[in-house]
C-alpha cells in the first residue's frame, strides 16, 4: 500500500534504513563491542604482567600472563573481522536498497517524484544522499562499541583505582553532550550544501544535454554564467559546511585531549602519593591513551549522524512527494480482438472473427493550462491532425492523454472507459503519447526500437515506416550500433526516426504523435507521412502537428483556439482558410 503524503520523514528513513539490517546489526555491534572490550583490556594485562610477575620474578606467571595476552588479542583480532563484514554488509545492502526506492519512487506510474527537480539533484538524492543514509549501519555499531570501550576502560580503572574510574564515568557523559551540541550547525549546513551541490549538478546536466541548441542560437556565455553562478554558490556551501565540520572535529579533539589530560593527571598524583602500583599506573596511562580512539569515534559517528539526517530529509521529500495522478483501478477489461490484414495494417472494424473497433476516444469539457472546456470526438481507427494556434494547447492536450497530470475538470473517455479510472500502466498500454522531445537510451538503435521488449513482430514495419532503417543505414553497426546517452551520438533527425520507430513498434490501440518530424527534411517528412499512415491505417492516431506533409494523410482535422475546437474539416477544405494556410505553410 502506498504511504499518503506526510508519511515518510527522515526519521522513518533512518529506522526503515536500520531495521531492515538488524540481524546483522546486532551481530556486529556485538562482535564490535567484543573487538573494543578486547583492546580497552589490552593495557590492563599489561599492567598485571608487570605487578605479578616482572616486579616479583617469576617466570611461570609471565609465561601464564603474556599467554592470556595472546589471546586477548586473538579474540579481538577475529571479533574486528567479522563484526566489520558485518556491518559494512549493512551499510552496502542499505545503499543498494535506498537507491532502489529512490528508482521506484521516480518509477511509479503515477509521477511526481521528478517535479521541480533537475535530473542532477535527483541523481545526487539517489546516490550521495543514499551513501550518508545507508552508512548508519556502518557508524551507529562503531559508535556503540567505542562506548562500550569507555564502559570497560572506567570498569578497569575503579578497580584500579575509584577515583579515576569516577572522573571516567562522571566526565564521559558531558562529553558526549558536547559532541551533540557542536554536530547541530554540521547538520543544518550538510543539508544546504548537498541541496545547492544538487543544483549545480542538474544545471551542468541540463547544459550539457541541449550543447547543441545553445551553440545553435549563440548563447554558450549566458549559459557558462548562469553555470558559474550556480557552482559558485554550491561551492560557497561545501566551504561553510567543511569549515563547520572541521570546527566539530576540531572541538571534540580539544575537549577529548583536555579529557586525557585530566586523566593523566590525576592518575600521576595517585602513583607519586603510592595509591596505586606501577603496574596500576601503567594501566591507567595505558588506558587514558586508548581511550583517545574510542572517544574520536563517538565524535566522528556524531558527524556522520549529523549528515545522515540531512539527507534523510532530502531521500523523504522524493519518497513523500505528492503523485502527479491518481492510482485508478488495478485492471481494466480487455479492448477486444483486433484483425491484422496481412500488409500489416489493423482492423478497428467489427469483422466475422468476432473483432469490434478500438481506440475509441471523446473528450469532455476537458481544462487543463490553456484547455478550456475542450469537446472532441475521435472515432475509432480515425487518423486525426490536431493544429493547435498555440503550442501549449497541444501540450497541454498530450500531458492529459499521456495520463502525465490529473485535469483540473472534464473527462477523457477511451473505448468508453473513463482514462482516469484505469490505473497509469494499463491507461499508457491504451493510449500512447510519443513526446516532442522523446528521449534515446544508451544501448543500441534496435535496442531503443524495442524499448525493453524481448522482440516486435512490428519492428522492421516500423523501422520502415519511421524511416529509422536510412538512419541506421548511415551507420558503423546498423542496427547494432551503440547510441550514447540521451541519443547525444545521433543528429536531431536520427534521434527523432528512431523514437518514432519506437512508438509505432508497440503498436497502441490509440497513438498521439506530438511534432514527430521537426528534425527532418521535408522529403523525408513526406515518406514518414506516408509510412504512418500505412502502418496505422484502421488504428486510432493523434497527431499533434503543423506540419502540411503529416496533415496531409489524416482522415480529419481539428483547429485549437484558446482552449477549444476553432474548426473541423479535412485538410483540403480548411486550406481554403487563410489562417490555417497560414499556420501549416508558414
Amino acid at each position: 500500500m502506498d504511504a499518503p503524503t506526510g508519511a515518510v520523514n527522515r526519521t522513518s528513513v533512518l529506522r526503515t534504513s536500520v531495521r531492515a539490517f538488524r540481524g546483522r546489526l546486532i551481530g556486529g555491534t556485538v562482535l564490535l563491542c567484543s573487538h573494543q572490550a578486547g583492546e580497552a583490556l589490552v593495557p590492563v594485562l599489561v599492567g598485571v604482567v608487570i605487578d605479578t610477575a616482572i616486579a616479583t620474578g617469576d617466570v611461570t606467571a609471565l609465561i601464564g600472563w603474556l599467554l592470556v595476552l595472546a589471546l586477548d588479542f586473538v579474540w579481538l583480532s577475529y571479533s574486528y573481522r567479522f563484526g566489520a563484514r558485518l556491518v559494512l554488509h549493512a551499510d552496502l545492502h542499505a545503499d543498494a536498497r535506498l537507491r532502489l526506492e529512490v528508482a521506484r519512487r521516480l518509477l511509479d506510474q503515477r509521477g511526481g517524484a521528478e517535479a521541480g527537480r533537475l535530473p542532477g539533484g535527483i541523481t545526487s538524492v539517489a546516490v550521495a544522499d543514499a551513501k550518508r543514509v545507508a552508512v548508519v549501519n556502518f557508524w551507529v555499531p562503531t559508535g556503540l562499541a567505542a562506548l562500550a570501550a569507555v564502559a570497560v576502560a572506567a570498569v578497569s580503572l575503579l578497580r584500579i583505582s575509584v577515583p579515576l574510574g569516577l572522573l571516567i564515568l562522571l566526565g564521559t557523559p558531558p562529553l558526549l553532550w558536547l559532541v551533540q551540541l557542536v554536530g547541530r550547525p554540521l547538520e543544518r549546513r550538510s543539508g544546504a550544501e548537498q541541496e545547492r551541490a544538487a543544483r549545480a549538478a542538474g544545471t551542468a546536466g541540463d547544459l550539457v544535454s541541449g550543447i547543441r541548441v545553445l551553440k545553435g542560437i549563440g548563447a554558450e556565455r549566458a549559459a557558462a554564467e548562469r553555470y558559474a553562478r550556480t557552482s559558485g554558490t554550491a561551492l560557497s556551501a561545501t566551504l561553510r559546511a567543511t569549515r563547520a565540520e572541521a570546527g566539530f572535529l576540531g572541538t571534540v579533539e580539544l575537549a577529548n585531549g583536555l579529557f586525557l589530560a585530566v586523566i593523566a593527571f590525576v592518575g600521576g598524583g595517585l602513583a607519586l602519593s603510592g595509591s596505586i602500583t606501577v603496574g596500576g599506573l601503567v594501566a591507567a596511562v595505558g588506558l587514558a591513551q586508548f581511550l583517545v580512539g574510542p572517544l574520536q569515534t563517538t565524535g566522528l559517528a556524531g558527524a556522520r549522524l549529523a549528515q545522515a539526517r540531512a539527507s534523510a530529509g532530502r531521500i523523504a521529500d522524493l519518497l513523500d512527494a505528492a503523485p502527479a495522478i491518481g492510482p485508478g483501478r488495478e485492471q481494466a477489461e480487455p479492448a477486444g480482438p483486433v484483425g491484422r490484414a496481412a500488409d500489416g495494417s489493423t482492423s478497428g472494424a467489427a469483422d466475422g472473427d468476432g473483432a469490434r473497433p478500438v481506440g475509441g476516444l471523446g473528450l469532455r469539457e476537458l481544462r487543463h493550462g490553456t484547455l478550456d472546456g475542450l469537446s472532441l470526438e475521435i472515432t475509432a481507427g480515425q487518423m486525426l491532425g490536431v493544429v493547435a494556434t498555440d503550442p501549449a494547447d497541444a501540450s497541454a492536450l498530450a500531458a492529459c492523454l499521456a495520463r502525465e497530470v490529473e485535469p483540473d475538470g472534464g473527462r477523457i473517455a477511451v473505448d468508453g472507459s473513463a482514462l482516469h479510472d484505469l490505473a497509469p500502466d494499463v491507461a499508457r498500454g491504451r493510449v500512447l503519447v510519443a513526446a516532442h522531445d522523446s528521449h534515446l537510451f544508451t544501448g543500441t538503435l534496435l535496442d531503443n526500437v524495442l524499448a525493453g521488449r524481448a522482440a516486435s513482430t512490428h519492428t522492421d514495419t516500423a523501422m520502415r515506416a519511421a524511416r529509422a532503417d536510412q538512419a541506421a543505414d548511415t551507420l558503423p553497426d546498423g542496427q547494432d550500433t551503440e547510441v550514447a546517452s540521451r541519443g547525444s551520438s545521433l543528429s536531431g533527425g536520427q534521434r527523432q526516426r528512431v523514437a518514432l520507430a519506437r512508438a509505432l513498434a508497440a503498436d497502441p490501440p490509440v497513438l498521439v504523435l506530438h511534432d514527430p518530424t521537426t528534425a527532418v527534411d521535408a522529403v523525408t517528412e513526406a515518406e514518414i507521412a506516408a509510412g504512418i499512415a500505412a502502418m496505422r491505417r484502421g488504428r486510432t492516431t493523434v497527431l499533434l502537428t503543423t506540419s502540411p506533409a503529416l496533415l496531409g494523410v489524416t482522415d480529419r482535422v481539428v483547429v485549437l483556439s484558446s482552449g477549444r475546437v476553432h474548426a473541423d474539416g479535412t485538410h483540403a477544405s480548411l486550406m481554403d482558410d487563410p489562417d490555417y494556410r497560414a499556420m501549416v505553410t508558414g
